[in-house]
């Protein structure tokens, strides 16, 4: 416990940025994925194909990369910081901002198929009942199918946020100041490899078991009774 001591500051501090990243990247995800699925779901032939071709581009790209390149592609080639340049902690500010834009980014792909696979859950009598009483197919997904979707994927959403608070590790690629990173400075630093994994994995329990529990709970409450 000596180790956890000297360090815990720096590692509560580590993990509220891991905790930052997830929400700003989980609200960013669902709003860009329910996005995506609309586009899958619609008629329009062409939006349809940029939806999936979004998708099957990003879904099998690996996070390291797409977090690499909003880094070096936009921060470094593009001048795209999403900061203020004159402020005095441009670089930790811009690195958070492009890490929340990369997840977003790479798990709103998922958010995606997961909303369109809760749609495809309504049945399909609705869809045609909400047609003929001449609906446009954005009132019919708006008031008809994501209501009942969204209470049908719960559970998968759940699973969805639980990944990328783990995938947010890979931000410290870019330099991000969140749990990983430490860990490895704690590890260069200190002889107790298994003590600094089990205390950070620990960490990571604390975070991701609440989440799995609650979304459980909300996915048996909420449940559309067929």
């Amino acid at each position: 416990m000596d180790i956890f001591n000297k360090y815990d500051d720096q590692i509560f501090a580590a993990f509220w940025v891991t905790i930052q990243l997830t929400v700003y990247s989980g609200l960013g995800a669902l709003v860009l994925g329910t996005a995506l699925a609309a586009m899958r779901l619609s008629p329009v032939p062409v939006l349809t194909w940029i939806g999936t071709t979004y998708v099957n581009i990003v879904r099998n790209t690996p996070l390291t990369l797409i977090l690499l390149f909003c880094s070096f592609g936009l921060a470094q080639t593009l001048g795209i910081t999403l900061v203020n340049p004159d402020s005095p902690t441009s670089i930790v500010d811009s690195n958070f901002r492009l890490a929340v834009l990369g997840l977003t980014v790479y798990t709103a792909s998922f958010v995606c198929e997961t909303v369109r696979s809760g749609v495809n859950t309504v049945p399909l009598g609705q869809a045609e009942a909400a047609r003929s009483l001449g609906l446009t197919f954005g009132q019919n997904l708006r008031m008809i199918l994501l209501p009942q979707a969204f209470r049908a994927v719960i559970i998968p959403l759940g699973s969805v946020l639980i990944a990328l608070t783990k995938n947010t590790t890979i931000a410290s690629a870019i330099g991000v100041g969140e749990a990983a990173l430490l860990m490895k400075e704690m590890i260069e630093n200190e002889a107790a490899l298994m003590l600094i994994g089990s205390i950070f994995a620990i960490g990571f329990v604390i975070l991701t078991l609440p989440l799995g529990l609650a979304f459980g709970w909300l996915g048996k409450r909420l449940a559309v009774a067929r």
